[in-house]
């Protein structure tokens, strides 16, 4: 009877382990690395990034638990989670926009960083330079030189001399960006009337504040502005003013126009950098950041009826016609 037991025991012991894991681990049995994900605040840009993150690493041989996190758009759980990553001894930490790239990366200077939708990552203080990151983080940017110049150049050509635009000042991507817009509009001739919104609640006000002074409005790729894009979707309708916007994904949002790129494949990028650290070993900071190649002309031909803009042959000629997709 005790050999008995004693056999029943052991094999309780054997046959009793959790097979199940958290994440989307690519083999059974658990995972051999875990990579935390901190996304500023949810939109339809920053979400497709994430899942060309996710993808890359899903079509490796690694096997990756991810832990997800959203800061909804607030600074200090951005903080939160970072700290809680760095003591969860994650293997890499992916950070989706320059909030929760600058928390991660003050979070720590072990754990390999790897950012995306990071308008400026030098100006950001995450790289010494794109071509020798150094430290332990590298990634993606979501600039491309070309779009703000571009986008200024067709609304002066469309015939619009003064230009809305709405920002949150205390994002480091966003203030890149007005400045750029500020240059570039000189060089045209257009004028550039500024509005603020600290928070998505605030964004409705500030498209309201434009009304009656300016001839269009062209938003940036700003998280929080772009976070509350239907308020001034909205307000464009109403007003009849064309809302060119930074992304592809906010024209098919109900925006009028935009010269820009996917950012599934930004984020798709960033995983092959991740692939590289956890797979090759390589050192973060050896590895180039990337700006975005690729750009394109989206026109959003349900928009251009609600906001009273004529799509003309010429416009047709220079970009993709697109219509508004509805959730």
């Amino acid at each position: 009877m005790i050999l008995l037991f004693g056999l029943l025991v052991f094999v309780s012991a054997c046959g009793g382990g959790d097979a199940s894991s958290e994440g989307d681990g690519n083999a059974s049995g658990g995972s051999d690395y875990t990579v935390g994900i901190m996304q500023h605040v949810e939109h339809p840009s920053l979400d497709a990034a994430t899942e060309g993150f996710k993808a890359a690493l899903k079509e490796s041989d690694l096997n990756v638990a991810f832990e997800e996190e959203n800061a909804q758009g607030d600074a200090k759980n951005n903080q939160s989670i970072a700290s809680k990553f760095v003591g969860d001894e994650v293997d890499l930490i992916f950070a989706n926009a320059t909030p929760s790239a600058q928390s991660a990366a003050n979070e720590t200077s072990d754990i390999p960083v790897v950012f995306t939708s990071v308008t400026d990552p030098e100006g950001a203080g995450l790289v010494e330079s794109m071509e020798s990151p150094g430290g332990n983080v590298t990634g993606t940017s979501d600039f491309n030189a070309d779009a703000i110049p571009n986008t200024l150049q067709l609304i002066k050509d469309m015939g619009y001399d003064t230009v809305g635009t709405i920002y949150n000042g205390g994002e480091q991507n966003s203030v890149t960006q007005v400045e750029i817009m500020k240059e570039s509009a000189d060089e045209l001739g257009v004028t550039i009337e500024e509005a603020n919104a600290a928070t998505s609640a605030d964004v409705k006000q500030a498209a309201e504040s434009l009304i009656g002074s300016v001839d269009a409005i062209y938003i940036i790729t700003d998280n929080t502005v772009v976070s509350a894009l239907e308020s001034v979707i909205m307000i464009s309708q109403q007003e009849k003013l064309p809302l060119f916007v930074g992304e592809l994904d906010s024209v098919a949002r109900g925006g009028f126009a935009a010269y820009g790129f996917d950012y599934y494949d930004i984020g798709y990028n960033a995983g092959q950098k991740a692939i590289e650290i956890l797979q090759d070993g390589k050192n973060p900071g050896e590895i180039p950041a990337e700006y975005p190649q690729n750009l394109k002309l989206h026109i959003n031909e349900d928009a251009a009826e609600k906001m009273g803009v004529e799509i003309t042959d010429e416009l047709k000629e220079q970009g993709k016609i697109v219509q508004t997709q509805q959730e």
